[in-house]
């Protein structure tokens, strides 16, 4: 394995536990998505991203999932929604994304150690 980082730049990447506070489909996505708000707390606020995960979750569904995300890439221009954060997740045996999340609630923003 070739794509070796260093611990310092593994650090660089900051990801926080958020809550999803709104869900709604999003139709004029090229690939099935879920346009999600999702709170980390005061000191970051409410982020915006987009999630294409319609094979294994509804929108209601999701409403109160505290999920791991990055914060600090660049925002991203998705058809006609501003994604702000890259909400993480790992591909089932089908391709399907299972959302990552952490096993106990933790406080919204909590930075992932």
């Amino acid at each position: 394995m070739n794509d070796r980082i260093s611990f310092d730049e593994f650090l660089k990447v900051d990801i926080r536990a958020g809550r999803i506070i709104r869900a709604e489909p999003f139709p004029e996505a090229r690939k099935p998505a879920i346009k999600l708000w999702i709170d980390f707390g005061p000191e970051l606020g409410e982020k915006k991203s987009s999630a294409q995960i319609t094979a294994l979750y509804a929108p209601d569904a999701l409403i109160g999932k505290q999920v791991m995300a990055v914060v600090n890439f660049p925002a991203r221009q998705i058809g006609p929604f501003m994604s702000e954060v890259l909400v993480l997740g790992v591909s089932d045996a089908q391709g399907h994304i299972t959302l990552i999340s952490p096993d106990h609630d933790v406080p919204a923003g909590a930075r992932m150690h």
